[in-house]
């Protein structure tokens, strides 16, 4: 059975579902070389250098008690888009999970109008989290093409939080920061988000649920600073909240 992180498949234009918890390896233990040797490969690869083409990750619980922010997000994606487009380019790569051991992905999409058709096409399932399974995807994509920020939008988390914590810090090292955006108050979730953000570098926002505003504020600001860095995203935090919440959790 495969290790490698998700894929997408010819029959399936959206993904290919992942086999088994073990289709996204573990991570194993690691000499000093080892992480020097890792960091070394995905400096090389570093989407941060001038003129590099931004990519982000968009990670979404699609299980049942997601429904009406998925469809929400739907909408708002396209704000993701077009926040991007005045600073540069932006390529998204999508990555949900739902049901029971289903976690998909797609390949990278430069087309607002085709990841809106992707996403249409997808309903929420019941089932448990799988947030480990999106930082294991992303860590593999940072290593092989470069990942300037992940965002992920869920409500509740249902795993380890030690095991979450160190694929975290995978992501940390490789100057990945991860943006959650938590619909609701779910206490466990928010100690588990706040972590994952504190290790990457990234934030931790809430928004109410079916709060389009909120939310779209957020995304933009992610977006802006997948397509330019740092710098875009001080400049949108002079004119919108959700950048100036993004910013003053950075590191």
């Amino acid at each position: 059975m495969s290790g490698d992180p998700i894929k997408p498949r010819d029959s399936d234009p959206v993904s290919e579902r992942a086999e088994s918890d073990g289709a996204l390896r573990q991570a194993k233990t690691s000499t000093s070389e080892d992480v020097a040797a890792f960091v070394a490969k995905a400096r090389a690869l570093s989407p941060h250098a001038p003129g590099a083409k931004g990519r982000l990750i968009f990670a979404l619980d699609a299980t049942m008690s997601r429904q009406p922010t998925w469809d929400m997000a739907c909408a708002l994606q396209a704000d993701m888009f077009r926040e991007a487009a005045a600073l540069g380019s932006l390529d998204i790569r999508l990555v949900y999970y739902r049901g029971y051991n289903e976690c998909r992905a797609t390949g990278w999409i430069s087309d607002s109008s085709k990841l809106a058709t992707l996403m249409s096409k997808i309903d929420c399932r019941g089932g448990d989290t799988q947030i480990g399974r999106v930082l294991t995807d992303a860590r593999g994509e940072a290593v092989r093409s470069g990942v300037r920020a992940v965002v992920f939008v869920g409500d509740a988390m249902e795993e380890k939080v030690d095991a979450l914590c160190a694929k975290a810090g995978e992501l940390g090292m490789l100057k990945v920061p991860v943006f959650l955006f938590q619909e609701g108050h779910d206490a466990v979730a928010e100690q588990a988000f706040r972590e994952i953000a504190r290790l990457t570098g990234g934030a931790w926002c809430r928004f109410d649920p079916g709060a389009a505003a909120q939310l779209r504020e957020l995304l933009r600001a992610a977006a802006a600073y997948a397509a330019g860095g740092r710098e875009a995203l001080l400049r949108l935090a002079k004119t919108t909240g959700g950048a100036a919440q993004l910013i003053g959790q950075m590191k």
